[in-house]
């Protein structure tokens, strides 16, 4: 099956200022370093952050290279990736999880082992939605692989056909994977369009910063939906912000993955903070008179209400692995770090395109303060070439 596509798409960059509508609202940011990336996408209802990210980090890396603008389809590594979780599923006899979500770097091994394609080949919406709604797919591949292993537990054999009826399954909801298409003029696989982008996912690194594992070697991290068991390369949280700066400031996006489910991450202001709930020592006249008059539970509520600026948490390599230990910082979430920016006091900000579509202040963008980033990211991706030499060379990587 044949689609005939135009390659690239006339977009605008995200290179201007965004300033908060909402005049009561008392933050307000300027602009550091801006990259230009591809305009905001829209995930809507489906599980799948980690395609989102992990296509807007490769279309960054190829404009980075090119000044060549792509489209890349988000849902073509969603169908890839959901077969082998059956596959693996399957395999492990259903003694594993089966997980709706992914890692970022489930889209660098779908480039290898599979290929990619434009959007316009390949949007995913084969059923009826004109927009992304993975709810019922999830439950009906969740039951088909689940009856699949139960049978095969009672007969003591898998049945050889069980992949067509999971596929089936995929080409109902998702549409079926077209084995070559037209860019252009030019006839590609998805495996041929891959190497046209001229793409080495060697040379992206994860970094992460936890003391569970020794400092300057590499590990799984111990998540849910770390499914293919990506390794990170593990860096004392120092060296992980001066990564993390260091990239943006040189012109590279990140993608970011880590936890927004929690108080101080507010899409509908377009800011993630971690306010310290104890200290407001800075308050002064009728605000300090409401803070001593309020219980310890108010206090803690009242510094999310996001209509002053707060003072933030001096964020250690101890808070921050305690929060992953106790599962106060999970892995829900992943986007992609796009600049930076500072407050009117001087903090400092990531500037990070998400995938929730424009509604919020920021046209689908937000600002993430540095502690923060230093408390809720479970890791960065970037180039090689983005981590400072010296840190580079401590890790091994040439």
């Amino acid at each position: 099956m044949k689609k005939f596509i135009s390659l690239f798409i006339a977009i605008g960059f995200s290179t201007v200022l965004f300033t908060q509508e909402k005049t009561d609202f008392p933050y307000t940011f300027e602009t550091i370093k801006d990259i230009p990336v591809p305009p905001v996408k829209n995930q809507s209802r489906s599980g799948t952050c980690w395609s989102f990210a992990g296509t807007s980090f490769l279309e960054a890396e190829i404009y980075r290279n090119t000044k060549k603008m792509y489209n890349l389809s988000n849902m073509f590594p969603v169908y890839c990736a959901y077969m082998a979780k059956a596959d693996r599923y399957a395999r492990l006899h259903g003694e594993t999880n089966f997980p709706t979500g992914g890692a970022i770097g489930d889209v660098f091994w779908t480039l290898d082992n599979f290929g990619m394609m434009p959007e316009t080949v390949y949007d995913g919406l084969n059923y009826d939605e004109e927009k992304h709604n993975h709810g019922q797919l999830d439950k009906v591949l969740k039951a088909t692989i689940d009856a699949t292993i139960q049978y095969a537990k009672e007969r003591k054999t898998l049945a050889k056909n069980w992949k067509i009826a999971f596929n089936a399954v995929l080409n109902a909801y998702l549409g079926e994977i077209p084995n070559d298409f037209i860019v252009e003029g030019k006839t590609y696989t998805p495996q041929s369009f891959a190497k046209s982008l001229n793409i080495n996912t060697d040379d992206f690194i994860k970094i992460t910063s936890y003391t569970h594992h020794p400092f300057y070697g590499k590990f799984a991290i111990e998540v849910p939906d770390n499914w293919l068991m990506h390794e990170a390369y593990n860096v004392p949280l120092n060296e992980f912000v001066e990564i993390a700066k260091n990239a943006v400031n040189n012109g590279y996006t990140m993608a970011w993955g880590g936890d927004v489910s929690n108080k101080g991450f507010s899409w509908k202001n377009g800011i993630a903070i971690a306010p310290d709930e104890k200290y407001q020592d800075d308050l002064t006249g009728t605000d300090r008179d409401r803070w001593e008059s309020m219980n310890e539970r108010e206090r803690a509520e009242s510094v999310y209400k996001f209509d002053r600026i707060v003072r933030e948490q001096v964020i250690s390599q101890d808070i921050r692995q305690t929060a992953f230990d106790t599962w106060d910082s999970t892995d829900d979430h992943a986007m992609l770090v796009t600049g930076l920016a500072k407050d009117q006091n001087g903090t400092l900000y990531f500037k990070i395109k998400n995938s929730w579509d424009v509604t919020n202040p920021h046209d689908g963008f937000l600002y993430m303060s540095l502690p923060y980033f230093k408390l809720r990211s479970l890791d960065i991706t970037v180039h090689k070439n983005a981590i400072p030499v010296a840190i580079r060379t401590k890790l091994g990587i040439k």
